[in-house]
């Protein structure tokens, strides 16, 4: 087998929540049916996941279907799970890529504690829960990769002057949840690898979806790369992860941010 095989998905299925959002989500399903894994896009608008489904699977040739799930419902997790496992037999890939955030939560002097509370325990219990249901199905399986989708503010704190004279605000529940994400993730790796269950963490960058100005002037001139991520930037890395390329890969914070942590 050469090098570039290891990186084929054909034959394995990939779940991706928040498939087909407009962020991440759509990047990364797009990778992988590119990488020739089955996907099924998971979140709220099952009619949304249909829609989407069709048009990568015309595009791609890829096997794709759209389900619905509620991260933020620990019953729709499980509802979820149990009809993945009757209509493809197995997931290979579990991608989590949804966040229950309010986006309106405004930052740390107008975020409430019961807005705090929605958003970080949503995010918590629903990472918990999708975790735990397909675990135990990978490993009965023989095995899987687990990628979380945490971000850069994982890692290092805000920086506010990149904000200044604009609009936009970061909720600190976002901050708590993704450095969590982070270390759950080695306790997952830590517990199940001996089990062929492997899980790793991607950091991601500031996505350009057009945001103020001064802010995307001012976060340019700070990263390294001299840029914000684009809809491309992720998918070589999920791919890598999701793939036997990555076989002896667990417990890792793969950091795709332009170099914005290393200074």
């Amino acid at each position: 087998m050469s090098v570039l095989d290891t990186f084929s998905l054909s034959g394995r299925t990939a779940v991706v929540t928040a498939g087909a959002g407009p962020l991440f989500g759509s990047s990364i399903s797009e990778a992988l049916a590119e990488a020739g894994a089955r996907v099924v896009t998971a979140s709220r608008s099952l009619a949304r996941n249909r829609e989407f489904a069709a048009s990568l699977a015309e595009r791609t040739g890829a096997d794709v279907h759209g389900m619905q799930l509620d991260i933020g419902d620990a019953g729709s997790v499980e509802r979820f799970h149990r009809e993945a496992m009757e209509r493809f037999g197995r997931v290979d890939v579990l991608v989590n890529s949804a966040l229950v955030r309010d986006a309106t939560a405004g930052g740390f002097e107008t975020q409430g504690v019961d807005a705090w509370q929605r958003s970080a325990a949503g995010d918590m219990v629903g990472l918990y829960a999708i975790c735990k249901a397909f675990i135990g199905s990978m490993v009965a399986a023989g095995g899987g990769s687990i990628i979380n989708i945490s971000s850069i503010y994982g890692v290092v704190g805000n920086d506010p002057s990149l904000y200044e004279n604009t609009e936009m605000v970061q909720p600190p529940s976002y901050n708590f949840v993704k450095a969590g994400m982070i270390n759950f993730t080695r306790y997952v790796a830590n517990y199940y690898g001996k089990q062929g269950v492997r899980a790793n963490c991607i950091s991601p960058g500031g996505y350009y979806t057009g945001q103020a100005g001064p802010f995307v002037e001012r976060y340019n001139k700070r990263v390294p790369m001299g840029r914000m991520m684009d809809n491309d930037d992720l998918k070589g890395a999920v791919v890598f992860l999701a793939s036997d390329a990555s076989a002896y890969v667990t417990g890792h914070n793969l950091m795709v941010d332009g170099g914005f942590t290393t200074i």
